[in-house]
């Protein structure tokens, strides 16, 4: 179940409602405004509301009186220099508020972005719902050896099959532990605010969460990289393609400066003009610890000396 009953039927309404206004609106974002977009077994993301779209970005950075003072090609070349040269202000003009749903040890990573507004259903006073994020054996990996907050290799079936059981078995035993507790619910009579801390970090929670677009390019630029951890990066991927619906024109410099560019350290730059010259650069005489050399070599995809 994505989304209940209730919430289904309040997004039916939200979709029937037409609203007239003198605002300007992203004809991407009218599309699917409202709707629930799946993510992982039991979460979603859906765009609740938003303020301006591409051309507001433009207006902010002349100052200027309503849209379209410039042709459009001229609006994308001046998002693309705001991007290029990290101006960030145009574009904290935009805002998106969005209705979350996802596992609470996800929103524990996500609420370290602390540049949005956030409003949580809260445990205290409602009773959370029996909905656990079970993964897929294809994502369940080993502790990587090398990155202590990372992933290895795949976990063999029969050890897949057993993590699995596991979670489903202790999540399932951990609620019912829960409404046993309850007091309007079990027998033993606890606060709410007291038996949710039974419930496992897998169970899934709500929020409505607001962000500027500057700072919600910081969140996808980090959650959607493929560092991150699967699970808030499948948020971050939902997220940019609504993004990307949003604001096309901005979506389009994000991409090629930030998702798809780099950025170079003195020392790396200093490599880079000494290769061009045709000086041999190796780790040793190129100003660089170890690993940064390593992140190089990976970036220009390069052998041990150039």
């Amino acid at each position: 179940m994505i989304v209940n009953s209730e919430q289904a039927g309040e997004i039916q309404a939200q979709r029937k409602a037409i609203q007239s206004t003198r605002r300007v609106i992203s004809d991407g974002l009218e599309d699917i405004l409202y709707e629930a977009q799946p993510v992982l077994d039991h979460g979603f993301v859906r765009v609740i509301d938003y303020l301006g779209n591409d051309s507001s970005i433009v207006q902010a950075a002349r100052v200027s009186y309503g849209s379209g003072t410039k042709k459009a090609r001229g609006d994308e070349g001046l998002i693309r220099y705001l991007m290029r040269h990290r101006h960030s202000t145009p574009f904290e003009m935009c805002e998106i508020k969005l209705h979350v749903k996802l596992p609470i040890f996800v929103a524990r990573q996500w609420i370290r972005h602390r540049t949005a507004n956030v409003n949580e259903y809260s445990a205290r006073y409602s009773i959370l719902d029996r909905e656990f994020y079970i993964p897929e054996a294809a994502t369940l990996a080993a502790q990587s050896t090398s990155n202590a907050q990372g992933r290895d290799e795949i976990l063999p079936e029969n050890e897949a099959k057993a993590v699995i059981s596991y979670l489903k078995s202790h999540s399932e035993a951990s609620y019912d532990g829960y409404k046993k507790m309850l007091a309007d619910e079990g027998k033993l009579g606890l606060a709410r605010e007291l038996a949710r801390m039974n419930l496992p970090a897998n169970i899934y929670t709500q929020w409505y969460w607001k962000i500027d677009l500057h700072n919600l390019f910081r969140f996808i630029s980090l959650r959607a990289d493929t560092h991150a951890q699967y699970e808030i990066r499948a948020y971050a991927d939902v997220i940019g393609q609504l993004t990307k619906r949003w604001v096309p024109i901005a979506w389009r410099a994000f991409s090629d400066y930030e998702t798809g560019g780099a950025h170079l350290s003195a020392a790396q730059t200093k490599c880079v003009k000494a290769m061009l010259m045709g000086t041999e650069i190796n780790q040793e005489n190129s100003g660089m610890s170890p690993r940064e050399w390593n992140e190089f070599k990976d970036l220009l995809n390069i052998s041990e000396s150039v």
